[in-house]
């Protein structure tokens, strides 16, 4: 056996199944013995793609069948699968082992660090992986790094000239290291094989058949492969999707191009084009596109001829995109295709989902989904699964977020934030934590925690938290404290080795998870990384800081696919583009055709600028976009197509894909006839809950029993203005909680203030310059919020500074302190009353004067004189009463003293709703206290006493919280009735 005078080259149109036409042709020429096959060899590109054709061999057949030897010559695994399909262990001089990749990232980030030691360490490892990826593309193309050395950078921004010298430095130690470690780029060792295996070809060939299919990879050692099989005496070569009837000047206008000799510079080849890089893999083979025929075979699931010149010509370069408006109407046709355009990716998601449960409920049909966008494949799969259809993404999802995934990042927050609040309890509640017969247990406590850490966060640490819980800490706490402690004390430092805090990390998830953190696929990704981790992060930057860790674990645990194992529904398919190559379907839907995701935006390589690219030979940063519009190209080869697309993302509006664009523009009219309207109708109709029935405006009437016969004088405001909301709070004993590691509110703040002034009054007897440091102490307390702390500081120390002040002004006029903070309570209209003062003075005159410390602004005379914001009034009525022990006499001053800036733009001010002539419309003094005790009888005789309904919104002027709006529906009814 050995080599033919022409090459076997072919190609199977993109408008036919490629596995299944590929086995068909095999099975004729090869099948007739019933050995033939199994004495074969067919190269492929990934695994995905041998389970295709292994599934088409099933169709073809039906029955038992001896396959031939399938190879990914592509795959990680190169070295083990070539070991395992041709037995090479015997051949000389074996090349060494590759390097793991984790040891390679780690080896170039501590490089690039110390190379620029002002990089963190996650940043480091982020560029390691670029740096790698751009190694592996100088390997693949087979440039030698050393001309880097050479390069004339002549006008290069200073930015790629660093980075290009930090490369340069880079590259100058990696071989030492491989050269210590005794082995190879894992790139460099696939070109060593793929080279020896051409060579060994050529010297001694297969005894069966060879047959490379589906291969659009043009690096050089794949080329060479490539032309070796298609010249072995029985090898051959099938392409996916190469156009055979392109127009040659089209073909020619794809390039690479020569340079032109006068300039020396090159026209720019059309890298984005479908049919550039299988150019480029025939220009590498030494073959010319008339060596390719097409191959002779089909399937049962081939679309028709009229599908593959409408691929070819919505393919077409953008300088020949002028005939499109000569073309006929059968040109344009797109019998089979269908477009669904839809309003959101949740719409998209949910249209996906019913043209796959569609197909399902037709015998025997089978469908798939490709897609490049991997959120709108979850959504797709979760639709399904709600009518019980499990489809398996074979894509699979990034480690990151799974559910070991995200246990392990909360982890890392927890820890890095000093187990703050939120971080803290998203961990504590995370589904692995105490999974199982103790689960519910432990969310008993955590619930409880999240209960008392609401409002402003606690100080920092667990000892904060614990301070926070006081008395209540209890047994739950001392565990959650056990299982915690080690972690803290390991992040506790600034730096540590990096394998220190990954040790730490992997035992937290322990202690927390146990076994249920590496359960499954997810879980054994999870252990593998860690392991591998630790193990090679000697070999990288020496120290990390906290912080480092959950971004760099995020960046590593983002680039691990953890795919399903198989046992989803038989008949439906979730695909990437990477995936789908070769795969074939009754109905193949194409999602997401918006640009940024078919095609994606290209990467960009941090490294080299894109001029250093094209002079050293390496493809351009948009060859992917190429890549993707053949895989756009294939895919539309169905025999039944669904193409789909969100007019917006989750942000903003989305563009359409150049893909749908050219698609749209050259078919014009019959585009639009496309549109399945039908499904885009059941899409929308299928979460439609009808015509909305708006709730009215609510006015429970509860019995008398139900109603309250105590309330506080702060609370007379709310049950006039929103008597509902009074409803909601005393009746239904609703309240609102407070967020978790809320930012200070006005509440929070004036209890603060409260508090001070308080100590002040009790252990001070409010002396004028015991004020301020009881103001710093507050503001110095651990526990006091950053915010306040940072901001609020300047202006409350302004504020007590302005209290003390004016303390002193007023008692220097005769007016002394009987009384602060205080509580107490009276009977009015046969309801009992309480109120507490912040402070109680003897005027001059022997009157009583009521203040209320006010940390914002004072109520207005105008709401005074409505009815509301009657407290210091109220207050009076009490006091009079002698509601207040030990204070007696008739109220004659109302003051509010507030902290705020004033008119002349410092802080503090007084203000009184009262006046003794009734000036500026304030009430008269000596009627204040007879009219809040009479406000507050009447709305006690309608209310409490009385059989009034408790109306939402009564005064919505006077009634700015919010609290309870949802319960009462307000959005529904509020400007309508009010």
């Amino acid at each position: 056996m050995g080599d033919r005078a022409a090459p076997q080259l072919f190609t199977i149109p993109s408008h036919r199944a490629f596995a299944d036409a590929l086995v068909a042709g095999l099975i004729r020429r090869f099948g007739d013995d019933p050995l033939g096959l199994a004495h074969g060899l067919v190269l492929l590109p990934n695994n995905r793609a041998k389970l295709a054709v292994t599934n088409a061999f099933v169709r073809a057949r039906g029955g038992a069948l001896v396959l031939p030897r399938l190879v990914a010559i592509l795959a990680d695994d190169l070295g083990e699968a070539i070991g395992a399909a041709l037995d090479p262990a015997d051949a000389p001089d074996p090349p060494p082992p590759s390097v793991a990749p984790l040891t390679r990232r780690m080896i170039l980030a501590r490089l690039v660090k110390e190379a620029k030691p002002d990089l963190d360490t996650a940043e480091a490892v982020r560029l390691a992986g670029d740096l790698a990826r751009t190694l592996d593309q100088l390997i693949v193309e087979e440039v030698d790094p050393a001309r880097l050395s050479s390069l004339d950078l002549g006008d290069l921004t200073d930015h790629w000239r660093a980075s290009l010298e930090l490369f340069r430095v880079v590259l100058d130690h990696w071989p030492d290291e491989l050269a210590r470690l005794g082995r190879i780029d894992g790139a460099t060792r696939r070109v060593l094989l793929l080279r020896r295996l051409a060579e060994r070809w050529r010297l001694d060939p297969p005894p069966g058949f060879v047959c490379a299919a589906g291969i659009t990879d043009a690096a050089p050692a794949v080329a060479r492969l490539l032309r070796r099989v298609a010249m072995l005496d029985h090898g051959l070569v099938v392409l996916a999707g190469l156009d055979r009837d392109m127009d040659e000047a089209e073909w020619q206008a794809l390039g690479p191009h020569e340079p032109d000799p006068v300039t020396g510079r090159a026209p720019r080849a059309i890298e984005v084009h479908p049919q550039f890089h299988l150019k480029q893999l025939l220009e590498r083979m030494g073959l010319a596109r008339a060596d390719a025929a097409r191959w002779p075979d089909g399937s049962d699931h081939d679309a028709s001829e009229a599908r593959g010149r409408t691929i070819a010509t919505a393919l077409a370069p953008a300088e020949y995109t002028a005939r499109w408006t000569a073309l006929r109407p059968q040109q344009r046709q797109l019998a089979g295709v269908r477009v669904a355009e839809l309003s959101s990716p949740a719409e998209e998601a949910q249209a996906i989902a019913l043209a796959l449960r569609a197909a399902v409920e037709q015998p025997e049909r089978t469908a798939a989904l490709v897609t490049p966008d991997r959120a709108l494949a979850r959504r797709v799969s979760a639709h399904c699964a709600r009518w019980g259809l499990e489809v398996d993404d074979s894509a699979g999802r990034p480690l990151s977020i799974t559910p070991p995934g995200t246990l392990l990042t909360a982890i890392c927050d927890a820890a890095t934030e000093r187990f703050a609040p939120l971080a803290l309890l998203t961990l504590l509640k995370h589904p692995l934590v105490r999974a199982g017969d103790a689960r519910a247990r432990w969310l008993d406590g955590a619930r409880r925690l999240d209960r008392n850490l609401r409002g402003p966060r606690p100080s920092p640490g667990l000892d904060g938290i614990a301070a926070a819980l006081g008395d209540g800490a209890g047994d739950w706490w001392a565990e959650v404290r056990a299982l915690l402690d080690p972690l803290a004390t390991a992040f506790a430092d600034g730096t540590a080795p990096l394998a220190t805090l990954v040790a730490a990390l992997r035992d937290a998830a322990d202690a927390l998870a146990g076994m249920e953190a590496w359960r499954g696929p997810a879980g054994r990704a999870a252990a593998d990384l860690l392991a591998e981790l630790e193990t090679e992060a000697p070999a990288g930057p020496s120290s990390a800081t906290p912080e480092d860790l959950a971004p760099m674990l995020r960046l590593l645990m983002d680039e691990i696919a953890v795919r399903p194992p198989q046992g989803g529904h038989p008949r439906l398919a979730i695909y990437g583009l990477i995936e789908a190559r070769l795969q074939s379907a009754d109905l193949m839907i194409l999602g997401g055709l918006n640009e940024g995701t078919w095609p994606a935006s290209a990467a960009p390589d941090p490294w080299l600028a894109p001029r250093i690219r094209a002079t050293l030979g390496l493809p351009g940063l948009e060859r992917s976009i190429g890549v993707a519009a053949h895989d756009f190209g294939q895919g539309l080869g169905a025999r039944e197509v669904l193409i789909t697309r969100a007019r917006r993302d989750a942000r903003a509006p989305a563009i359409p894909s150049r893909l749908w664009l050219r698609l749209a523009a050259m078919a014009g009219d019959e585009f639009d006839r496309a549109r399945d309207r039908q499904l885009e109708g059941w899409t929308r109709l299928i979460d439609d809950a009808g015509t909305p029935k708006p709730a009215s405006r609510p006015a429970p009437r509860p019995p008398a029993a139900l109603r309250p016969t105590a309330m506080s004088v702060t609370q007379v405001d709310r049950l006039k203005a929103d008597p509902f909301a009074f409803y909601a709070q005393r009746i239904l004993r609703l309240s609102a909680l407070e967020p978790v590691d809320a930012d200070p509110t006005a509440a929070w703040r004036g209890t603060a203030v409260h508090g001070v002034l308080e100590a002040w009054a009790r252990d001070h007897a409010c002396q004028v310059d015991a004020l301020r440091p009881l103001a710093i102490a507050m503001l110095s307390d651990p526990g006091t919020h950053p915010l306040i702390r940072a901001l609020w500081q300047p202006r409350l120390l302004a504020a007590v500074e302005w209290i003390a002040q004016r303390m002193a002004a007023e008692q220097q006029a005769g007016r002394k302190v009987i009384a602060a903070e205080g509580r107490g309570g009276t009977q009015i209209a046969g309801i009992d009353l309480s109120g507490r003062f912040d402070r109680i003075d003897r005027l001059p005159d022997g009157t009583l004067g009521i203040v209320d410390y006010k940390t914002g602004k004072a109520p207005s005379a105008a709401a005074v004189r409505a009815g509301f914001s009657m407290q210091l009034g109220l207050l009076g009525a009490i006091a009079e009463a002698g509601g207040f022990a030990g204070i007696g006499g008739t109220a004659g001053g109302f003051e509010y003293w507030s902290l705020a800036k004033n008119r002349e733009g410092s802080f503090g001010s007084v203000s009184t709703p009262v006046d003794p002539n009734g000036k500026n419309d304030r009430v008269l003094t000596g009627e204040f206290v007879d009219r809040a005790r009479a406000v507050f009888t009447d709305a006690a005789q309608r209310w409490l006493t009385g059989d009034d309904a408790f109306t939402a919104k009564l005064h919505p002027e006077y009634a700015p919280y919010a609290e309870y709006d949802q319960l009462m529906r307000r959005d529904e009814w509020y400007g309508r009735e009010n």
